[in-house]
C-alpha cells in the first residue's frame, strides 16, 4: 500500500496536536469523558480480547478499557508523538502504543478481535482506505466500532463549515447516511449507525460493523 499521508514534518494534524497535547485532556475534559463513555458503552468485550484503538490520542479510551477488562491485550496508534507521550505516562507499559496512521497499521492481518476509533473520522482524508486497513487487522467475526461527530445535528454542521474554512487539519463531518455509504464502499454493507446527543448542543454517531470476511 502506498503512503497516503504527507510528510509528518508538514502534516497539519500532527502540527495541531503536537501543540496542544499537554493540555488536551484538560481543555476538552467534558468532550473526552462523554465520547469515551459513549464509545465504551457500545463495545462488547471478552476478558482476553485483543483490542486496537485507532487514533488513541492521550489514551483516555484505552485507560477505561484496561479498567473494564484488565486481562485484555490492548494496543493503540496515533501519528502524534506528543499525544502518545501523554498516553504512555497514563497507561501501563503492557499496552502496545505505536506511532502510525490509520491508513497504514503496523500489525498482521486478522490480529485483533475489536478495532475501535473515537473522534478520528473527521480528520481522515481517505476514509475508505483507513476503513479497509482497520478491517484487514480485524479477525473474521471481529467488531469495528467508530464514534464521531454527526452532521445530522445543526451545531455539527455549523462547526463543519467553520473548520473547513479555517482548519487545515480538519477534513469533514458526515451525516448518518453518508457514514453508511462510506462503510458500504469499504465493504461493510451490513453496518449499523446510531446517532445520539451528548449534550443539548452536540451530537455523535457510533457505527458498528462485524467483519464477515472468511
Amino acid at each position: 500500500m502506498s503512503n497516503t499521508r504527507p510528510s509528518q514534518d508538514h502534516d497539519p494534524v500532527t502540527d495541531k496536536y503536537a501543540r496542544i497535547a499537554a493540555r488536551y485532556d484538560t481543555r476538552w475534559s467534558y468532550y473526552v469523558e462523554a465520547t469515551t463513555r459513549e464509545t465504551l458503552a457500545r463495545i462488547s468485550m471478552q476478558p482476553t480480547d485483543r483490542v486496537l484503538d485507532v487514533g488513541c490520542g492521550t489514551g483516555a479510551l484505552l485507560d477505561q478499557l484496561a479498567r473494564a477488562c484488565p486481562q485484555a491485550q490492548l494496543a493503540g496508534i496515533d501519528p502524534v508523538p506528543e499525544m502518545l507521550g501523554v498516553a504512555r505516562r497514563r497507561l501501563a507499559s503492557s499496552i502496545d502504543l505505536r506511532e502510525a496512521w490509520a491508513e497504514r497499521l503496523p500489525w498482521d492481518d486478522a490480529f485483533f478481535d475489536i478495532v475501535v476509533s473515537n473522534s478520528v473520522f473527521h480528520y481522515l482524508r481517505q476514509p475508505v482506505v483507513a476503513l479497509r486497513e482497520m478491517t484487514r487487522v480485524l479477525r473474521p467475526g471481529g467488531h469495528l466500532i467508530i464514534t464521531d461527530w454527526c452532521g445530522d445535528y445543526l451545531t455539527c454542521r455549523i462547526c463543519d463549515w467553520y473548520l473547513r474554512l479555517f482548519s487545515r487539519a480538519y477534513f469533514k463531518v458526515y451525516r448518518k447516511n453518508e457514514c453508511l455509504s462510506v462503510l458500504k464502499e469499504a465493504g461493510h454493507s451490513k453496518a449499523s449507525v446510531e446517532r445520539y446527543r451528548i449534550s443539548w448542543l452536540w451530537g455523535l454517531m457510533t457505527a458498528k460493523v462485524t467483519n464477515y470476511a472468511v
